[in-house]
């Protein structure tokens, strides 16, 4: 933990750990060389148990094979999309393009043919790995329906077509020289807020990203990592895979989260740690109560994306025995900015988003003129690294708008600052409500709501009003029975009473981004066409 004493909103670049001047694969190719033997990853059956293994060695030396097969097929900076879920063959494209110097481009094996023609056209795609078809979805036949008129795509290949996959083309098998500097990945932002954007990452954004997170969260060569984050997010691909390598530890690649599958795991695999949303959290402490299981091997777990209620830091911490850190970041940040450290007090990690990582600059803005505001001021949080994306893909505009002259990185979230530099995030730009003039921040009453134990999950969006302009809407997830006067008391205790929402919804569940955040447009959207939730009167 960092003792500052901040007199304004700016925390500055901490060195105290140094950045590593290398590529995706010649990380790989260092680890193998001195960790040979060590299990690298294991690939879990949809029912919980380990099939095939690879070592460092085995991993490296298959990666170099199917990087030299795609050398022959195609050249340094073409980008290739991998639609795919959780399967071996992911991480070997990961590592191969990496080697290859080819530009991995993500897409959700979920996608429609609308969606992914959107990202193969957007990105200039040159090739399309995926599989045929993924919990019901046809995906070569959608494949067919998006590629039909497409002019840039000159191969689809099925990653499980072992022959095709590394059949070699009419060049001839060379690698070629990679830069640390050189992009490697195109992820497309989760759209919690609208489209996507391409942001273009960087080998050494996304190396040492993952290396300064792992090494936060302790994160060693004796740690079991249970990755079921999507690969096609920055917390899969990256801070989990990636954070796994540098620190030559077992990684555990689970297709799809499953409460009854990963309590089985943590038993049978002494899974030390991962990275979940604090839904995966509370189906895996129900799923416990139910069936328990040893679970002492775990030692901490980080997690992100939606408030953290202190009633699931408490149960995480005396059913679990093990940290539960809190983090935030963005994809166009490599993708994490800042994690609470093992020392946080219980107030820190229910209220922040812990103090930045290393090497990483944090300054809080005013979004109307780009100032620097005063320590506890609420405004844009702005981030200044080796981490921040190359651009966004063939979007010179929101490039523009996203990273300022000056070299900050605007991550569209607003929050605090406090003096001794942990994050507080209050909420997006694009999702602050004006109520008759006055602005609300979401996240506030959120973080409010989320403490009284009868609220689940909860997320506050802006409703349209002919009066106000917008109203303040939760919308929230209960098992008990919710007596809509005492959340309303509960408000009023804690906040200002015009920040009291006035529309109170509950729901069965929250439409939600592959990495577990709820999509508010979406939200809004489902409840003004009047087929979502139930409306409670008071």
């Amino acid at each position: 933990m960092y003792k500052v004493q901040l007199k304004e909103a700016y925390f500055s670049s901490n060195d105290d750990e140094v950045l590593i001047d290398t590529t995706v694969g010649n990380l790989l190719r260092d680890i193998a060389t001195s960790y040979p033997s060590q299990v690298a990853f294991v690939d879990i059956d949809e029912d919980g148990s380990a099939t095939q293994q690879w070592t460092y060695r085995e991993l490296l030396k298959d990666s170099e094979e199917l990087a030299f097969a795609l050398s022959t097929r195609f050249v340094k900076g073409d980008k290739v999309v991998v639609w795919a879920p959780n399967i071996p063959e992911w991480i070997l494209m990961e590592y191969a393009c990496g080697l290859a110097g080819l530009i991995l481009v993500t897409a959700n094996p979920s996608f429609q043919s609308q969606e992914l023609t959107y990202v193969l056209e957007q990105s200039k795609a040159k090739g399309l790995f995926l599989i045929s078809e993924f919990r019901g979805n046809p995906m070569a036949e959608i494949a067919k329906e998006a590629t039909k008129n497409n002019k840039t795509i000159t191969e689809i290949t099925d990653l499980r077509d072992k022959k095709k996959l590394h059949q070699h083309g009419e060049k001839n098998p060379d690698l070629p020289e990679i830069f640390p500097e050189d992009p490697v990945q195109i992820q497309y932002t989760s759209g919690t807020t609208g489209f996507p954007k391409g942001a273009i990452l960087s080998h050494t954004g996304l190396v040492n990203n993952a290396r300064l997170f792992c090494n936060r969260k302790k994160v060693s060569s004796s740690s079991v990592w249970s990755n079921f984050m999507p690969l096609f997010h920055t917390a899969g691909c990256a801070t989990g895979t990636l954070g796994c390598l540098q620190a030559a530890c077992k990684m555990l690649l689970i297709k799809k989260f499953d409460a009854k599958i990963f309590a089985k795991l943590i038993e049978e695999q002494g899974v030390t740690t991962c990275f979940a949303v604090p839904t995966m959290l509370f189906a895996l402490l129900e799923e416990l109560e139910k069936n328990p299981r040893d679970v002492s091997s775990l030692e901490v777990i980080s997690t992100g994306g939606a408030p953290v209620p202190p009633e699931l830091v408490r149960r995480v911490r005396e059913s679990l025995g093990c940290h539960l850190l809190t983090a935030f970041g963005q994809t166009e940040h490599s993708p994490m900015i800042s994690l609470n450290p093992l020392e946080s007090t219980l107030e820190q990690i229910i209220e922040t988003a812990g103090q930045p990582l290393p090497h990483t600059e944090v300054s809080i803005r005013a979004v109307e003129n780009n100032q620097m505001v005063p320590v506890d001021s609420v405004g844009e949080i702005c981030a200044r690294s080796y981490g921040i994306m190359l651009k966004y893909n063939d979007n010179e505009g929101a490039t523009s708008a996203a990273i300022d002259p000056d070299g900050w990185l605007h991550t569209g979230d607003l929050g605090t600052i406090d003096k001794d530099g942990f994050i507080r995030v209050t909420g997006r730009i694009k999702d602050m409500i004006i109520k008759g003039g006055e602005n609300y921040f979401p996240a506030e009453i959120e973080a409010t709501l989320i403490m009284n134990p009868d609220i689940i999950q909860v997320s506050v969006v802006g409703l349209p009003d002919h009066k106000w302009g917008e109203i303040i809407a939760a919308f929230f997830i209960s098992n008990s029975t919710v007596n809509i006067k005492n959340l309303r008391d509960h408000c009023r205790k804690n906040l200002s009473p015009q920040k009291t929402p006035s529309t109170w919804v509950r729901v069965l569940e929250f439409p939600l981004t592959a990495s577990g955040k709820i999509q508010k447009f979406s939200l809004r959207e489902k409840y003004l066409e009047g087929n979502y939730g139930e409306k409670l009167e008071f």
